[in-house]
């Protein structure tokens, strides 16, 4: 049987995450041990194929080449001229007003939304293609209305944002790839 660290709360389904560290089972509080451990046994294929996955993350991320303190540099001047005025687009579609505009290079952020309506972007953006950074983008200028990630914030998303989806899906797949040029 496979091992797992079960993570019980007032959740409504089970599900697993595949991590380096190990298999996370996540299951509502009424769920036995026995459940987890048949729900663990019927997604052995499913954990197996992921373990691959995350082993062949793990060699593409060791073989990136890392970003130089100049290439750094070129990409906060980049992001500096291209994010902002991304910014200002869409937030001129959606109506929204925004506080400051923050580059950072961040290991594992792509972009966050203060209360004070302040938006932060990881400089490493600037190595996603453009609908992934503009997708990032309205992702925050959404949380200017909506601090969350209920159904009404996706709902926000997707109407300014139909490709949202595709783009986020890109991003989990090679965003780790991006942060290990820098990290």
């Amino acid at each position: 049987m496979e091992e797992y660290k079960l993570i019980k709360s007032r959740r409504k389904t089970i599900s697993l995450e595949v991590r380096e560290e190990g298999l996370i089972v996540r299951a509502p509080n009424r769920v036995t041990k026995k459940e987890a451990d048949d729900f663990v046994r019927r997604h052995e294929a499913w954990i197996k194929k992921q373990r691959e996955k995350l082993a062949l993350r793990k060699a593409q991320k060791e073989q990136q080449p890392k970003l130089t303190e100049a290439q750094l540099h070129e990409l906060a001047q980049k992001a500096a001229e291209y994010i902002p005025a991304r910014v200002r687009y869409y937030a001129a579609r959606m109506g929204a007003r925004y506080g400051r505009i923050t580059l950072r290079c961040q290991k594992t952020r792509w972009g966050s939304c203060s209360t004070k309506k302040n938006l932060n972007f990881n400089i490493l953006l600037m190595l996603a293609p453009p609908e992934v950074i503009d997708s990032v983008v309205v992702h925050e200028l959404c949380h200017l209305w909506e601090m969350n990630h209920s159904k009404r914030f996706y709902e926000r998303v997707y109407a300014a944002y139909p490709d949202y989806d595709r783009c986020n899906r890109w991003l989990k797949e090679n965003g780790a790839l991006l942060m290990a040029r820098a990290f």
